[in-house]
């Protein structure tokens, strides 16, 4: 077994014995899904977001990519897509960090200090800058629209209960609390 495909092993064994709940898509642990709850004292508290991670056979010498699922409104993620614009993991990772960094630091600091200057989501950075108040009320309605606990729970009894439906069948099922998946 190769040095990155042990230290993948890891590190996804490192976030399953954490707080986290995590849901491998395949065999060999380099896909899977995350459950990662809203900062607190932010408007994002309360909410549970499904993260999917994607491990590069380089990893961790290569970034992971993350994704937001279901429907999140920051400006720096792309509200169609759930790509992430987050220079500590599209440019300056490090084989140092892990992938409890990515859930407990990069993610909550991300949700928190959003940068509006450089942004997936031009409606969010704009209104963020224009109007806070009314940026962190729309925050709130998109938690409570596309992120209730109860309805990440029961995306996953769905998915769990009928193992043959497929990641593309599984991401349109449910097109209220799931966002798209990127064009190709």
């Amino acid at each position: 077994m190769s040095s990155p495909s042990k230290r993948r092993e890891m590190d996804l064994m490192k976030l399953m014995m954490s707080d986290y709940k995590v849901e491998t898509i395949d065999d060999d642990m380099q896909e899977f899904f995350v459950d990662f709850n809203g900062p607190k004292e932010s408007p994002y508290q309360g909410g549970v977001w499904r993260i999917r991670v994607e491990l590069p056979d380089a990893y961790p010498y290569k970034s992971p990519s993350i994704g937001f699922v279901n429907k999140i409104y920051h400006p720096n993620v792309d509200e169609m897509s759930g790509s992430v614009c987050l220079d500590v993991i599209n440019q300056n990772w490090s084989p140092m960090f892990d992938l409890v960094n990515v859930f407990e630091v990069f993610l909550p600091q991300l949700l928190l200090y959003p940068n509006p200057s450089d942004p997936l989501n031009g409606e969010a950075a704009a209104l963020m800058m224009r109007d806070k108040t009314a940026y962190e009320q729309r925050v709130k309605e998109f938690r409570e629209k596309y992120a209730k606990p109860e309805d990440i729970g029961a995306a996953q009894e769905e998915k769990s209960s009928d193992e043959e439906l497929s990641e593309d069948e599984y991401a349109s099922s449910d097109d209220e609390a799931v966002a798209g998946k990127a064009d190709p």
